[in-house]
């Protein structure tokens, strides 16, 4: 991978390491020689990590005093916060049911992992970077940020259209004190066990439809995702904020 230089002996807080998203955003940045701490529910996956020198931390996001103390901890370490990757979200395990039987905790969950959590930690971390008048924050959104959700659940597709309206807000907000704010639209991606049932549910056919509407034809990786997060960390985007980019190999 090309080295950017400017990411080297910066502080990484990444939230949601459990997931391919969060373990592949962990090890680039700390490819590229940043100081990278990380944070998940569940600590199953943590004994990787920290072998490659990533700090790592069980933390329930749903607790935003939690969130919040766990970016504190980080500064502490680290003596600040550059960069805050706020990757966790999900679907916590739900599947599409109509809306007239959706409880109220189904959607309360899926908007706490997803909007609530981001906001509990940028809203920690920003103090951190006005401090230093520098940072960046990239949201991992969806592509349902942007149109409806290809998985039916309305608390998810409203979370992530909010998480966007989030960044943009921010940008505007945080800008005059030298904070960037950016999200990602993750493409079709089989990030874990759950989605490659459904890949392999689909059938050669559906398959090759799927396939045939993406430019690239081929679906992503967690890697894709990766790469676009330390692009937008980084100084090459020094003049980007408030924007969301679709890294869906051109899916129409």
């Amino acid at each position: 991978m090309p080295s950017l230089p400017d990411l080297a002996g910066r502080s990484v807080a990444v939230s949601g390491v459990g997931s391919a998203f969060g373990v592949a955003i962990a090890e680039a940045f700390r490819e590229q020689g940043a100081h990278v701490y990380g944070c998940d529910l569940d600590p199953s996956g943590f004994e990787a990590l920290v072998a490659k020198g990533i700090g790592c931390a069980a933390v329930d996001l749903r607790d935003r005093a939690a969130a919040a103390g766990w970016i504190e901890a980080v500064a502490g370490e680290a003596g600040g916060i550059d960069i805050l990757v706020n990757n966790a979200g999900g679907v916590a395990g739900q599947q599409h049911q109509p809306f007239e039987a959706l409880s109220d905790a189904d959607w309360d969950m899926v908007l706490d992992i997803n909007l609530n959590a981001a906001m509990a930690l940028s809203r920690a971390a920003t103090r951190y970077m006005a401090a230093a008048r520098s940072g960046a924050i990239v949201n991992i959104c969806s592509g349902a940020s942007l149109r409806a959700s290809l998985t039916g659940i309305q608390s998810y597709c409203a979370a992530k259209h909010a998480l966007l309206g989030l960044t943009r807000q921010l940008a505007q907000e945080l800008g005059p004190q030298g904070i960037r704010v950016n999200a990602i639209a993750p493409g079709l991606v089989l990030t874990g066990e759950a989605s490659r049932r459904q890949w392999d549910a689909y059938g050669p056919d559906r398959q090759a439809d799927i396939l045939g509407g993406i430019a690239m034809r081929r679906l992503g990786s967690a890697e894709d995702i990766a790469r676009a997060a330390l692009f937008l960390a980084s100084d090459w985007a020094g003049f980007l904020t408030g924007q969301i980019l679709s890294i869906d190999g051109g899916i129409r």
